[in-house]
């Protein structure tokens, strides 16, 4: 479909047969999409699926946008973008429903293999071993995500590759990953999420950065419940971006607007916006209005209840209201396939009719048998699967004399593979089962919890070569004569040994470019390498991630700088639902590996202090998140992790930055391993595990109490996801006996996530003489100065005095 003649707008340049075959392709693809949406209602409703939403009414403009997608584009969307799917051949009919039903598995279901309720779309840039394939010749979709306007940040950093791609020569090598740049990012949103403030900072950001971003606004006039003149002012988003236009001698975007149902002037309005956003490199923004919603928003509930009372205007054909009508009356006689009917019956061309009624009669036949099939396809191949493993688990349990339990499992609606474990670890604890069979069973058990995991867990960090846990550590060497520097210099020096081998790697942020950051790790980088590579950008922190996430998926190692720790929470979002989950969620099909720099903890004043640690892990599974104590450890962390195709987050103490350090020699090239502690000093008294900059703290505390005889075990942390994978602080805690966690969060925050791991996951309590405790900063945030820090957060008397009593204990 993407690679067809361009209809309609170029008909005079393909035969009349052409043209009757494209227009007669596209009436087939809209049916099938249709009555895909249909049946699949009724196989929700009926229990089969469990939810539904569906593109119904969205599929005219979706034919359209597809025949400007070329090999290399790439769409960043959301779940109402069936129809262009089915059109670019990315997705078939059969894949469809196995997501619906959520097949686990990859050549049924290949977006997600399960993991992703329905209308969650992605193809595949990794081979099987994690490598990147050639993305310039396939169709590329970035896995979707259910946030509202989730997609957007996104959307921005995959079109800024193309003009990466395109203005570095350094890159045009890269002939897998782009076509020197010629590649258009295709962004869809329903209408009511354009009241986000993703969807603002990511209008504005494109506008500013002048990127090939193509923005297709599906509008139905609604957002669930609520009409639009609730959602948006003047009731209309491309009328209130109209300051966002660009004219002559200034930057910002093109602003088209189409009708939803017009077949003509849809294919005419794409091809215009499409063609000049790739060749210009100026985004488009393309208003679909007068789009239809047939089956409401979504199998949750019923639109009729908000609608029945709602009306709207037929018009005449130019635009002039003719007659008012029930809107769900409008909805039939204004739906997109309906009017492209009407318009293949009354389009003539050469004198000829294009196809009869009963020639489309046929055509929409075949789409609702196609369809059915398909679906019947589907349902068997999901159901086949665990009928065989029902079958062997009916008879472990009547072999072990739980027939109550086997014909209960065997007269299942519909089972899944809940029910089938349900029964087989029922079984495994019904009295007077036979040991024989009981083996038996817990075998079976025991296989399908490994092949579950495999299924359903799988991919959460990556599973390639080239993870952050295979690079081979490389210690940190230094001259003889090695000279005592700021902090600063030596990640200043790192980076510009990294960015000198290195064409794929960019850094930006606020302040990031023209001063080399807030604290000045990157001065003069941008003279050195250039704007391109090193970049200032606007106060926006949700479309700085977004840029990363969107310039990874596509190849690039970008650098993306959060000026404090504290404004990481804008960002939140894209990292937690989004980056977090790129390779989980499409079971290592793509990924993503930015790195996201900031820095925190001890800077006083209550903004800029912060050390939301606990929220951070737990909201970011699937990022590598670093703590470094200092400077020459967080270069190690970069040089491992950009040999890496993990994201992660690396959080750069903020008093270290002044603090003296001795200057590597083999900058660039030293590692600091994932994942692995380090004990920096030995002790037999306790174990002080703590990690950035209240480590610094338990180092002058440990200097202290070593006056007093009491030698601590000082434990760095390093990286909290993932936590000491080698259990080392168990091993100290064999020696010692005692242990202490030290941090800068809030009680129960990080060290709570920390006493976890090592109680309980390391199995830590069989060595405890004492109970575990932990020291960290108070409930509110740190007030301002000095003495408020010191009130507010551990300082090194708190450490000297709980290691005495715990020592005393």
């Amino acid at each position: 479909m993407a690679n067809s003649k361009q209809a309609i707008a170029s008909e005079e340049k393909i035969t009349l047969e052409e043209l009757k075959e494209e227009i007669l392709q596209d009436y087939r693809i809209v049916h099938e999409s249709r009555e895909a949406s249909l049946l699949g209602r009724k196989e929700v409703l009926t229990g089969k699926a469990k939810f539904g939403i569906f593109g119904d009414g969205k599929e005219l403009a979706q034919i359209a946008m597809a025949k400007q997608f070329r090999h290399g584009d790439w769409r960043s969307g959301y779940y109402r973008d069936q129809t262009f799917m089915f059109a670019i051949g990315e997705l078939t009919v059969q894949q469809w429903f196995a997501q619906l039903y959520a097949h686990a598995d990859l050549q049924q279901e290949p977006a997600s293999a399960g993991r992703q309720m329905n209308g969650h779309y992605a193809t595949r840039s990794l081979d099987a071993d994690g490598n990147w394939k050639d993305l310039t010749a396939q169709y590329n979709s970035s896995p979707d995500v259910s946030p509202t306007a989730g997609q957007m940040a996104r959307s921005l950093g995959l079109a800024q590759a193309s003009k990466h791609f395109r203005q570095d020569e350094a890159l045009h090598a890269h002939t897998h990953l782009s076509d020197r740049g010629n590649e258009v990012t295709f962004a869809t949103i329903g209408d009511a999420s354009t009241s986000e403030g993703p969807f603002w900072e990511t209008v504005n950001a494109a506008g500013v950065l002048q990127v090939p971003l193509a923005i297709s606004v599906w509008d139905d006039g609604w957002g669930i419940s609520v009409s639009k003149d609730h959602q948006t002012t003047k009731g209309s988003i491309s009328t209130v971006l109209q300051g966002f236009a660009k004219e002559d001698d200034t930057n910002g975007l093109r602003i088209y607007r189409v009708k939803g149902w017009d077949y003509a002037a849809l294919n005419r309005t794409y091809e215009e916006a499409i063609a000049r956003c790739r060749e210009e490199h100026v985004p488009c923004l393309i208003h679909v209005e007068e789009v239809t919603q047939p089956q409401g928003h979504s199998t949750s509930g019923s639109h009729e209840r908000y609608k029945s009372n709602v009306t709207d205007w037929i018009r005449d054909k130019d635009g002039h209201p003719k007659e008012e009508v029930p809107l769900l009356e409008w909805y039939k006689i204004y739906d997109c396939n309906v009017k492209f009917r009407e318009w293949i019956l009354s389009f003539r061309p050469g004198g000829e009719a294009i196809a009869t009624a009963e020639e489309l009669d046929a055509i929409e036949k075949q789409a609702k048998a196609d369809v059915r099939a398909a679906q019947k396809a589907a349902w068997k191949a999901f159901q086949d699967e665990i009928k065989a493993e029902l079958e062997e688990v009916t008879g472990l349990l009547e072999t072990a004399g739980c027939g109550e339990l086997a014909n209960g499992l065997r007269n299942t609606m519909d089972p899944g593979r809940k029910d089938v474990m349900s029964a087989a670890r029922r079984g495994l604890v019904t009295p007077g089962i036979e040991p024989g069979s009981r083996e038996s069973l817990q075998a079976w058990v025991d296989r399908a919890l490994i092949d579950n995991a495999g299924r359903y867990g799988s991919h959460l960090y990556s599973q390639s070569a080239k993870s952050c846990l295979n690079v081979p550590e490389v210690p940190v060497e230094y001259a003889p004569d090695a000279e005592e520097v700021d902090g600063r210099i030596i990640i200043r020096d790192n980076f510009r040994a990294l960015f000198e081998r290195e064409p794929l790697l960019l850094t930006f942020g606020e302040d990031t470019g023209k001063i080399g950051d807030v604290n000045q790790g990157m001065e003069g980088m941008q003279a050195r390498f250039g704007e391109l590579r090193v970049s200032d950008t606007g106060i926006r922190e949700n479309t700085i991630i977004g840029q990363g996430i969107g310039l990874a998926l596509r190849g690039l190692r970008p650098v993306a700088e959060i000026q404090y720790l504290d404004y990481l929470l804008y960002g939140l979002q894209p990292l937690s639902d989004d980056l977090a989950t790129v390779q989980w969620r499409t079971k290592g099909g793509q990924k993503a590996p930015l790195i996201v720099r900031t820095r925190g903890h001890r800077l006083e004043g209550v903004w800029h202090s912060g050390s939301p640690m606990g929220m951070i892990t737990h909201s970011l599974r699937g990022v590598v998140v670093c703590v470094p104590r200092n400077m020459q450890q967080a270069a190690g962390m970069y040089n491992t992790l950009l040999q890496a195709d993990d994201p992660a987050l690396v959080i750069e103490c903020l008093n270290a930055y002044r603090s003296k350090e001795k200057m590597p020699a083999n900058l660039g090239d030293f590692t600091v391993p994932i994942g692995i502690p380090e004990v920096v000093r030995e002790g037999d008294a306790l174990t002080l595990v703590s990690y950035g900059s209240t480590f610094t703290i338990c180092a002058q505390a440990a200097d202290r109490l070593a006056e007093f005889g009491i030698h601590v075990e000082l434990v760095d942390v390093r990286t909290l996801l993932p936590f000491d994978r080698e259990h080392r602080i168990v091993e100290s805690l064999k020696k010692t006996n005692r242990l202490l966690v030290v941090d800068e969060d809030v009680p129960g925050g990080a060290s709570a996530y920390i006493l976890q791991q090592i109680l309980e996951t390391q199995d830590g309590y069989r060595w405890l003489d004492s109970t575990p405790t932990t020291l960290t900063a108070k409930a509110h945030r740190p007030a301002y100065g000095t003495d408020g820090d010191y009130f507010s957060k551990p300082s090194v008397e708190d450490v000297v005095e709980k290691v005495m009593g715990v020592v005393r204990e």
